[in-house]
């Protein structure tokens, strides 16, 4: 990891363990892209900056396609990564000032290109960093208003955080992951077809419908072979990302905070705007090899504490209800206890007058008739059990009837003189403002001190419908200003709590990306726990991130959720063991032999768990069709395999499967029968199941001898 600099101080050279990124700067102060993909020297750098651009032709701009960064304004036609806009003047034309590089042995190398405009008496950064040990190169942009001796402010329409510029190639595929709610992180893969494609949310958070993650090929990668681009914003707000396939063959991928060009912030002279980072890498071993080395990146660079275990963990929601007490949370806890849980966690309804979701959101505060004590004596039983003690949360939202809207009736985001829309009958409140966020600081950490609470389920169950602020001058900032307030608001609670944990949720996977895992442990993968349906979610979950922040529960069968389907214990817990195990079924309702095998499932992921969530996972088979699907993982000396059958057609003999990542001159022993076998057998002839009939499911455990 490295960053190099040539031609005569305007060529920058990025590379990464097998990647490198080159970029320069004309004599004209046009940023122009030079490469990305496999490793380059400095010297082919240099070679691919002295060719010219292409010759001009009628009605199209020679600057498309190769720009580094393109901006509004100027001989241009693409889509602008930045658009700025004063009283008078709308667009951008720079001039370059100079360069930056840093050094750092905890966070990498990283590079600042400094550009000016002198009409808008803007300053605009350029940052590009690589991490030790990875190929991912992450992008953002800082935008300045410098002082200019009068007080006209600049409005920033759009500023992405990056733009993304692939090379030549005979035809492109897009791989995207889209869904809605209970059918997240499904995987699409199709042609990518002239024109544009747009993928974001306009709902205020992350959204279901899609992450934000693309992937390109030049559809001959597989697996495990062939080159992948691939990219991911760190943003849990609106967004948009635009992968543009232009006239000329070449394709640019453009995105950042913000749904539109409506506006962004507004600039008075000396303020400053800072986008998200934009993530991207190249993988010259298909899609296999670029989501391992996606899933590397989180651990070590994103996830807080990524390489340490998380725990087993129920959740009391689907045994309870709204309908929580006490005594009835003390034997689910005895119960999820002696199952080998780890982290008790009691879900909604244990606060203000929560006896449905029409009240209570905001007071969050112990009910006093199903907690006369506050939480403190559960908290206290839960730890004497040997189990960590967490609780659901909403602090972003408010139901009208509770004490804190009917005492701040203006908290919440609403337009004057409009109907305030009401989905799950609550409101949002606006992060945007100090007072709500002081607010919610004090409560929150008065409820963290009022009994030990070792992790927060943190919820988000509507969408931005709303989104006015009266008073501010410019309310179109609500959009981008929640989120950064939310950021505030976690890094400021793990600041003083710093054992807390957070999982993110948003009526499941509606805030998963890059932003909020810097700040949580885990996310909530999909309301929908079906075991058969959420090997799908998990195959497309698991294209960007890891099994150490993917939480997936066993529940009761049939699933309450959707579609009532039967499956056995062993299946849902082969599936909700690709990830961060849980339970959230109605212990109260288990026999004693289910929760004996519940133990014993249990006992089983506590032995894996380290290959589970720490290894490098390989997709075998994906999840289509019916047939056999399978994921393995490895980590140091062991192997960890778990496999679904959905259904066995016409009584057919299931298929090995071909194991990967292993040493093909070594000796593998299966730990639970003993067995030894070769790793190239394992590999070219493959692992026999055994497994038959419908939802049937195993595990398999071997051990580098």
């Amino acid at each position: 990891m490295m960053i190099e600099t040539g031609g005569s101080g305007r060529l920058w050279l990025l590379s990464g363990p097998h990647s490198s990124y080159a970029l320069h700067v004309t004599e004209r102060d046009e940023l122009l892209h030079l490469h990305w993909g496999r490793r380059i020297a400095l010297a082919d750098a240099e070679a691919l900056a002295a060719d010219p651009l292409p010759a001009e032709r009628p009605f199209e701009s020679a600057l498309d396609g190769h720009e580094e960064y393109p901006v509004e304004g100027g001989p241009r036609f693409v889509r602008p990564a930045l658009s700025v806009r004063s009283r008078e003047v709308r667009g951008t034309e720079w001039c370059f000032e100079e360069y930056e590089t840093a050094a750092d042995p905890a966070t990498g190398h990283e590079l600042r290109l400094h550009f000016h405009d002198s009409l808008h008496h803007l300053d605009l950064t350029l940052h590009y960093r690589m991490r030790p040990g990875c190929d991912v190169v992450e992008r953002w942009t800082t935008a300045t208003h410098v002082p200019n001796g009068h007080r006209a402010p600049l409005e920033l329409l759009r500023a992405d955080a990056a733009t993304w510029t692939l090379p030549h190639r005979d035809g492109w595929r897009m791989s995207q992951l889209h869904g809605r709610w209970g059918a997240e992180s499904r995987l699409l893969r199709g042609p990518l077809t002239p024109g544009e494609r747009v993928i974001g949310s306009r709902r205020g958070h992350t959204g279901h419908q899609h992450l934000p993650w693309f992937a390109l090929d030049a559809g001959d990668a597989g697996e495990e072979h062939g080159e992948v681009w691939t990219g991911a914003l760190a943003w849990s707000g609106s967004w948009r990302i635009a992968v543009a396939a232009l006239p000329d063959g070449r394709v640019q991928a453009t995105g950042g905070a913000g749904h539109d060009d409506a506006g962004l912030v507004r600039l008075d002279p000396g303020a400053s705007y800072t986008s998200p980072v934009f993530a991207a890498l190249w993988s010259g071993g298909g899609f296999g090899a670029a989501s391992r080395a996606w899933h590397a990146y989180q651990r070590d660079h994103v996830v807080p504490g990524g390489r340490q275990p998380r725990p087993v963990l129920y959740n009391s929601w689907e045994a309870t209800g709204f309908d929580v007490g006490e005594a009835q949370q003390r034997e689910l806890a005895r119960r999820a206890a002696a199952m080998g849980v780890e982290l008790f966690v009691v879900d909604d309804g244990w606060f203000g007058d929560r006896v449905s979701d029409r009240a209570g959101l905001g007071d969050w505060t112990p009910n006093p008739d199903r907690f006369p004590n506050g939480l403190k004596p559960l908290s206290d039983e839960v730890h004497a059990l040997g189990m960590q003690f967490g609780l659901w949360v909403e602090p972003e939202m408010v139901n009208p009837d509770s004490d804190l809207y009917r005492a701040h009736p203006d908290w919440v985001q609403h337009h004057p003189g409009r109907r305030s829309t009401e989905y799950r009958h609550q409101l949002v409140l606006n992060l945007a403002r100090t007072d709500v966020r002081e607010h919610l600081a004090e409560r929150l950490d008065a409820l963290l001190h009022s009994a030990p609470v070792d992790y927060l389920k943190w919820d988000f169950n509507r969408c931005f419908t709303d989104p006015g602020w009266p008073g501010e001058r410019y309310p179109e900032r609500l959009w981008t200003a929640h989120v950064e307030g939310l950021y505030e608001l976690v890094d400021r609670l793990r600041a003083a709590h710093p054992g807390l944990a957070v999982e993110s949720c948003s009526g499941g996977g509606g805030r998963v990306d890059l932003g909020i895992l810097a700040r949580t442990d885990q996310v909530w993968t999909s309301d929908n726990t079906d075991p058969l349906d959420r090997l799908h979610i998990q195959h497309g979950f698991s294209q960007l991130h890891p099994a150490r922040v993917m939480a997936a529960w066993v529940t009761d069968s049939p699933s309450p959720m959707l579609n009532h389907r039967r499956s056995s214990l062993r299946f849902r817990f082969v599936s909700a063991m690709a990830g961060v195990l849980g339970v959230g079924g109605d212990l109260l309702d288990w026999s004693a032999e289910e929760r004996a095998e519940a133990a014993s499932w249990v006992a089983l992921y506590k032995t894996i768990r380290p290959v589970v969530q720490q290894g490098d996972l390989y997709r075998l088979r994906p999840p289509d069709g019916g047939g056999l699907s399978a994921v393995q993982y490895v980590h140091g000396a062991d192997t960890v395999v778990l496999a679904w059958l959905p259904a066995q057609a016409f009584g057919a003999p299931v298929p090995p499967l071909r194991l990967r990542g292993l040493d093909r001159d070594a000796a593998y022993r299966d730990v639970t029968t003993g067995v030894v076998q070769r790793g190239a057998v394992l590999a070219e002839r493959g692992l026999r199941t055994t497994l038959a009939g419908d939802l049937d499911a195993a595990v398999f455990h071997l051990r580098r001898l």
